[in-house]
């Protein structure tokens, strides 16, 4: 209850300079030390919620575990920060190369595996959304896939389609799962001998995307960077910014903004102009440099 501000300060420190348990396992961190700026956030918010509660029994005067805010009515910049800096980074998304490398790995992958990629970017399907497709989820007839909403991140349905190349490679395992069960249910089967026939589960998926990724020395690769590239992707395209959010799924369109930033879009729109603009001025002033009157050599 004595604790102060470098007290806590130390904590933090700690936190974001300890060696990571997950060693070279670590994906978003380069170091693998320390942990997530959003950890860090997540770590303080139950310290501050305690010496909140000692503040307000009165066994405390202050929080040594400052909140970062902006008083309205001061000069521009007078704020106060919080402990840890809250940093906002765009996902990893893949190279071309990249991206042709990891097909490389992946043509060698079962035709269970295959598919749940191509679904996995196709229809831009975070983890547990791809595991949970269940046999009468697809329709084929219209290649749409029904995303339940007990296994979405908002707990909205949505209807989400997929490719005609997806739709064959789909076929072709439709009928291979038949050898393994002719029976209604979960979409994509373990083919294990402990758990043939049994759900694929989420960590099986996770480690099967691991394998893959250092398989093509993209340890940054994850379940979730198939979406992120759809979504990217879908921004380049031109995609409007309310269609893009209806096919994530996103509740508001904020979070589907990350891909429009990822993307460039917008800012190689506005350099594309500023270059024409440009690019006329100097033909402009070209061609009046040959009018009558001008001197020729």
């Amino acid at each position: 209850m004595t604790a102060g501000r470098l007290h806590v300060a130390a904590f933090v420190k700690d936190l974001s300079t300890r060696p990571s348990r997950r060693g070279a396992n670590v994906v978003a961190l380069d170091s693998g030390a320390g942990l997530a700026n959003a950890t860090l956030q997540q770590r303080l918010v139950p310290v501050r919620l305690f010496y909140d509660y000692l503040i307000e029994e009165g066994l405390r005067e202050s929080n040594p575990v400052g909140r970062g805010r902006y008083t309205p009515g001061r000069t521009f910049g007078s704020h106060e920060r919080g402990l840890v800096p809250r940093l906002v980074k765009l996902p990893w998304i893949p190279s071309e190369q990249q991206w042709l490398d990891l097909l490389d790995v992946v043509r060698e992958e079962s035709t269970r595996n295959r598919v749940m990629l191509a679904l996995a970017y196709d229809a831009a399907l975070r983890r547990e959304e791809l595991c949970s497709l269940r046999t009468d989820d697809v329709d084929p007839a219209h290649r749409t896939l029904r995303i339940r909403a007990e296994t979405t991140k908002t707990r909205r349905e949505r209807v989400v389609p997929y490719s005609a190349p997806t739709g064959v490679l789909l076929s072709g395992y439709l009928a291979h799962r038949a050898t393994i069960s002719r029976a209604r249910g979960p979409l994509f089967l373990s083919e294990s001998r402990r758990n043939h026939g049994q759900p694929l589960s989420l960590w099986t998926w996770s480690k099967v995307i691991r394998r893959v990724a250092l398989a093509a020395d993209l340890p940054r690769f994850s379940t979730h960077t198939t979406r992120h590239l759809c979504l990217t992707d879908l921004a380049r395209m031109g995609w409007e910014l309310h269609a893009i959010a209806t096919l994530a799924g996103h509740r508001h369109t904020e979070s589907t903004m990350t891909y429009i930033h990822l993307s460039g879009r917008d800012l190689a729109e506005k350099l594309n102009r500023g270059m024409q603009q440009i690019h006329s001025w100097r033909i402009d002033m070209l061609t009046r440099a040959g009018h009558p009157g001008g001197v020729n050599r």
